[in-house]
Formats: C-alpha cells, sequence, structure tokens
C-alpha cells in the first residue's frame, strides 16, 4: 500500500480522492461507521465549493452570497464577489465524499490506528504497512499526540454547539449575531433547515446562550428541533509541525485557530492536494511549507478577530465600526471568499 489515510471525514477521504487520481494504492480507516455527523458551521465558502466541483462533488443545499454580522438593531453585510458558497448539511457531504471515494476504487474500513512504528521506508500502523500515513484524525488527533506534534494552548480554550431548526431561511447570507460572551453563526443549509452554531468560551447549554440573542431566539421561536445539540472543542490546536517522518498532518489534526471564518472544510480540501503532491514528488518538507502557505490568510485574519473581539467593549463595537467602514468589512469578505492560497 502507498498510503494509509487515518480519518475518514472531509480532510481524509479528499486526501483519498487526490491520491487515487495521482494512481498511488490508498485505503482509508476512519473508527465510525457509515456517514458521521458531527458539530460543523455547514456553510462551504466559495472557494470550498470550487474545490469540491473539481473533485467532482456538488452538494445540494442552500446557496449563499455574503456574510451579515448582527448586533442587536445593528447590522452589516456584504456579498461575496467570487461566486456562491453553499450551505449543506455535514452527513450530506459526508456522504459525497465517501461515495466518490469507493467509486474511485479507495477500500474504507472501519478501523481505529492504535500503535504507529515507521522507518526509512514506510510506516506502519498495528501491523498495516504504507508508504506513507496521512493522519486526518481530528481536532484532538491521537496520532499528532502520539508523534509528540501536540503544543499547549496559551489562549482561552474556546467550543461550538450546533442545533438545526426546522424552518425556511430567512436570508441567503450566513448571519452572525455578536453578544457579549458568544456569537451565533445562522446558515441556511435547505429550504426548510437552518444550523444555528454557537462560539463562545463560556461552558453554557445552548438554549441558556440564546438568551443572549434575544432577535435571533424570537425568529426560532416554534420552530422544530432536528437532531440533538453536538459540540465541539476546545477549538484551538496547535501543531509543532506537519510532518514527521513518513506521517503527514491533515485538516483539523494539522492545526487549528478557530472556527470563528468558517473556512475549515476549504482549508481541508487545498491541504489534502499538498499532501499528495509532496508524497508523490518525496518532498516531504515541501508540504510543511505548502501548509503554511495555504493557511498565512486563516491564521493572520482569525488571530486578528479573536484578538480584536476578546474584550467586551471591542466586541461591542465590532458591527458599529464595521457600518462605518463597509468598505473594509467588504473586503474581509471578498478575502474569505477567495480559494485558499490565492493572492491577496
Amino acid at each position: 500500500m502507498d498510503l494509509l489515510v487515518v480519518g475518514g471525514g472531509p480532510a481524509g477521504l479528499a486526501t483519498a480522492l487526490h491520491a487515487a487520481r495521482a494512481g498511488l494504492d490508498v485505503t482509508v480507516w476512519e473508527q465510525r461507521a457509515g456517514v458521521v455527523d458531527k458539530a460543523c458551521g455547514e456553510g462551504l465558502m466559495p472557494g470550498a465549493v470550487a474545490a469540491l466541483a473539481a473533485l467532482g462533488v456538488r452538494p445540494p443545499g442552500y446557496d449563499l452570497r455574503g456574510i451579515r454580522y448582527v448586533a442587536g438593531p445593528r447590522r452589516v453585510d456584504a456579498g461575496f464577489a467570487a461566486g456562491t458558497g453553499r450551505g449543506v448539511r455535514r452527513t450530506t457531504l459526508h456522504a459525497l465524499l465517501r461515495e466518490a471515494v469507493l467509486a474511485a476504487g479507495v477500500r474504507v474500513d472501519q478501523r481505529t490506528a492504535r500503535h504507529v512504528e515507521q522507518d526509512r521506508d514506510g510506516v506502519v500502523v498495528d501491523g498495516t504497512r504504507a508508504g506513507h500515513l496521512v493522519a486526518a484524525d481530528g481536532l484532538h488527533s491521537p496520532i499528532r499526540r502520539a508523534l509528540g506534534l501536540n503544543r499547549p494552548r496559551r489562549s482561552p480554550a474556546r467550543h461550538g454547539l450546533r442545533r438545526h431548526y426546522a424552518l425556511a431561511p430567512w436570508s441567503d447570507h450566513v448571519e452572525v449575531h455578536w453578544a457579549r460572551e458568544a456569537e451565533a453563526y445562522v446558515t441556511p443549509v435547505a429550504d426548510d433547515l437552518v444550523g444555528v452554531a454557537v462560539l463562545t468560551s463560556a461552558r453554557r447549554p445552548f438554549d441558556d446562550h440564546l438568551i443572549a440573542f434575544p432577535e435571533l431566539r424570537e425568529r426560532l421561536a416554534g420552530a422544530g428541533l432536528t437532531g440533538p445539540v453536538r459540540g465541539a472543542g476546545p477549538l484551538r490546536q496547535v501543531a509543532s509541525a506537519r510532518t514527521a517522518g513518513r506521517v503527514l498532518l491533515v485538516g483539523d489534526a494539522a492545526g487549528y485557530v478557530d472556527a470563528l471564518t468558517g473556512e475549515g472544510i476549504a482549508l481541508a480540501l487545498a491541504q489534502a492536494p499538498a499532501a499528495v503532491s509532496a508524497i508523490t514528488s518525496g518532498d516531504l518538507a515541501a508540504y510543511e511549507r505548502e501548509w503554511r502557505r495555504l493557511t498565512r490568510r486563516y491564521r493572520w485574519l482569525t488571530h486578528a478577530l479573536l484578538g480584536a473581539t476578546r474584550k467586551p467593549p471591542a466586541r461591542a463595537a465590532l458591527v458599529p465600526v464595521a457600518q462605518r467602514l463597509p468598505w473594509l468589512f467588504s473586503a474581509t469578505v471578498a478575502m474569505l471568499a477567495r480559494p485558499v492560497g490565492t493572492q491577496e
């Protein structure tokens, strides 16, 4: 086997697809059976939609035309200049990527990676040998930890919570509602379904957080709930490197700042071909350099927004400032809409 991918989420499946197209013998291990749901904002930026289309994956969902910031009666919005985004259920995206991988002849096994060893010629995972290993095993990557690549977080821990409501979307924008301790992200994912994700450093139940968003709570009143509240976090994860020997980290496993800009899937889709290119060229060091280039915009913008909104007075001023400087808000949204890795 040329490549073993551990982790069957979007990052791992996209890596497997690119590897199969490059002529590699690839297998995916995923510890959970079938299609997996998880806490996710479920909004694809236009760049992510384009990257999926290049893989032959065109998920149904709800067209997204921009981003709107809301704080009480104040609001400011900006459209995507580089095409439309897409609100799509995580399960729908996962199912389509999984179907594409299986159609490409990639084997997907329900297995957990427990022990990793490597030498100059390959990697052995629980007795299975492969030329290289891609760890796409998520935010809290056991492989990242086992390789000693985990680094401590220095910022306050943030968590995400997500719930779906059965009602027609009232906007074709992703709405970001700002309150003192949290943001609420409203993403239409179908003609009769919206997802609401809360990001916060305050550990409280989902309904308790909604109290801080009275206008949003009023819109959601009476809507049916579809599925449970799902959570994720701490979101901030730091890796000291993206490679260790013949192992490469892809997606959230490679390090994560925050979900604030909604770029997680787009980043994973850009990292996947970069990892495969490094493997096929025999230059794994190139992946570290490319990862830094691909994620530079995301890391810079996310750190800047987190730093600027850490204190309550700054959070309260964010939307008024965006209203007074609409060109700046539009430029930021345009930056998010561009494919990952393009020049600013």
